[in-house]
């Protein structure tokens, strides 16, 4: 095994071990509770926005 290849294990062996912990240390996503990404049409007021836009 050349140098470069053995970095390659080693970053996907991290990656893969920081994505196993993320996964069990939190908490389960509420796909029904999560705000829409794109709320264009949908009838929907954003809840965010520029600081000009009128309140």
């Amino acid at each position: 095994m050349n140098t470069t290849h053995k970095r390659q294990v080693v970053f996907w062996l991290a990656l893969c071990a920081f994505l196993a912990w993320d996964f069990q240390a939190s908490d389960a996503v509420d796909l029904r509770n999560e705000p829409p990404l794109i709320a264009a049409g949908s009838g929907q007021a954003t809840s965010g926005g520029h600081c000009s836009m009128a309140k």
